[in-house]
């Protein structure tokens, strides 16, 4: 008995040295309405201090929901051996570029030619209003132009101007025009291809006039407006006409094998179309390999990817061709960046973490359209220079997401002479933009909680004091008449 009522005592004794500890002493419930007094100014600054509080409160907390970033910049010290090339994505349309002149090539700072070490480039052709027609497709065997033919005979093809031209076209159900140029070198070699073919046909069709073989010098004063309204830029071209035809009509052009036997068989096939032997159809494959001789294309969507050296380098795309001569004055290489990227293309789940502004300079050029001046030789240069970013997700738990944003720089040089074409210029820096998201941490959260609850009690009580010693001033003077 004696221990257990030394033990209570102990505990007891323990428990009130505990007591004086307490920072949170209350008053009795007999003396609070004794020692409190509530008056009007303590309940409207309580009012406003809860409204701040709360107002606090709803902006810490969204600040906590919100995932901020942190960038740094590093250098690129890229493995030489594994990773010292870069893919470069494009998709460029020239409504008025054939895709049978259509090239692309890369070279160096160095000015090596074929710096793509490896390419994948795709062209499809599109009409005049800038529809798909087909996929270009090129030949697996050059073409063998006849070189050495000769005609003896006199000149039998017809000769037009732009004042004789209408007349002709509708008095014929198909005419094919050869516009030609007396100082191309491929014109020359056409040129007796060209009468022998006439001459041939002439013979085989004896007094049928529904088939025409004629002839326009795009060089005579006589017919240059004719050949700037059916834009020849490149010589020798051989368009058709059908007596049908409105301004709104599509003219097929011939890109076969100019030799007597092809262009005959070639034109062979209009008149078999006029009798209505074969299907009407302005895609031609007359000598059957696969690839049409002629087609109504006068556009061209080129896209692909290319690996390139990591180092300054540039795209070119321009009209080249085996078999003809350009007028540089009249080609147009007006265009539109349908897309342009560097490195591998991004998976959904990676536009998905990279941020906005990244995003958008990963294609800075996209559907954007540059037009060159009529008659005007026009080259379109883009300097871009190419950053790396990673991004790391904000989980940290994944690879950093990597992806090539780039800036552009756009310019046009018109200069008599100067072969129009389209150049982009690009220099990949040797830098990396890391950014990584940055998450306010809970107990970073709770401590600032603690802190607006705090100040605020504590700031409202040092008004609520300052207001009640003002009016208490005030009421000592009035009772002294001091107030006026």
């Amino acid at each position: 008995v004696v221990l257990a009522c030394g033990g209570g005592s102990i505990k007891m004794s323990f428990l009130q040295s505990l007591k004086s500890v307490d920072f949170y002493r209350k008053l009795k419930k007999d003396l609070q309405q004794e020692l409190t007094e509530a008056s009007l100014p303590g309940a409207a600054l309580s009012v406003v201090a809860a409204v701040v509080m709360l107002g606090l409160i709803f902006a810490e907390f969204n600040s906590y929901l919100t995932v901020g970033t942190e960038s740094k910049v590093i250098m690129d010290h890229f493995d030489s051996s594994t990773d010292d090339t870069l893919q470069v994505n494009f998709n460029v349309t020239f409504p008025h570029l054939k895709c049978d002149y259509a090239s692309v090539d890369a070279t160096n700072f160095m000015g090596t030619h074929d710096a793509g070490l490896s390419a994948r480039v795709s062209k499809i052709r599109l009409d005049k209003d800038g529809r798909q027609i087909n996929k270009f497709e090129e030949r697996t065997k050059p073409l063998n132009h006849a070189t050495e033919e000769k005609h003896d005979g006199p000149a039998t093809s017809l000769v037009l101007t732009s004042d004789t031209f209408e007349a002709a076209h509708h008095r014929h159900d198909v005419m094919i025009v050869n516009f030609f140029a007396p100082w191309c070198h491929w014109c020359q070699k056409l040129e007796p291809v060209w009468e022998k073919s006439t001459t041939q046909l002439s013979e085989k069709f004896s007094g049928d006039e529904r088939l025409q073989m004629a002839k326009v010098d795009c060089t005579s004063k006589a017919s240059e407006s004719l050949c700037i309204k059916n834009r020849i830029d490149a010589f020798p071209t051989i368009l058709v006409f059908r007596k049908d035809d409105t301004g709104s009509s599509l003219h097929e052009s011939y890109h076969g094998e100019r030799s007597v036997p092809a262009i005959t068989a070639w034109s062979e096939n209009f008149l078999a179309q006029v009798k209505n032997q074969v299907p009407k159809t302005r895609m031609v494959d007359s000598d059957k390999d696969g690839v049409a001789d002629s087609h109504h294309g006068v556009g061209c969507m080129v896209s692909g990817l290319l690996h390139v050296q990591r180092a300054p380098g540039m795209l070119v795309m321009q009209a080249v061709s085996d078999g003809h001569e350009f007028n540089w004055e009249t080609m147009d290489v007006s265009h539109t960046v349908n897309h342009l990227s560097f490195g591998p293309f991004l998976s959904e789940r990676a536009w998905t973490i990279i941020p906005p502004h990244i995003a958008a300079a990963v294609g800075s050029l996209d559907d954007h359209q540059f037009a060159s001046d009529q008659h005007i030789p026009t080259t379109h240069e883009h300097s871009v220079k190419v950053v790396r970013h990673e991004v790391t997700p904000s989980s940290g738990r994944r690879d950093p997401v990597v992806s090539y944003g780039y800036v552009s720089h756009s310019n046009n040089i018109q200069k008599v002479g100067e072969v129009p074409t389209v150049r982009i210029s690009y220099d990949i820096l040797p830098i990396i933009v890391q950014y990584s998201s940055q998450k306010q941490a809970f107990y970073h959260f709770i401590t600032n909680l603690c802190a607006i609850i705090g100040g605020v009690f504590t700031v409202a009580g040092i008004a609520a004091s300052l207001v009640d010693k003002g009016m208490a001033s005030l009421q000592k003077k009035q009772e002294l008449g001091k107030l006026g």
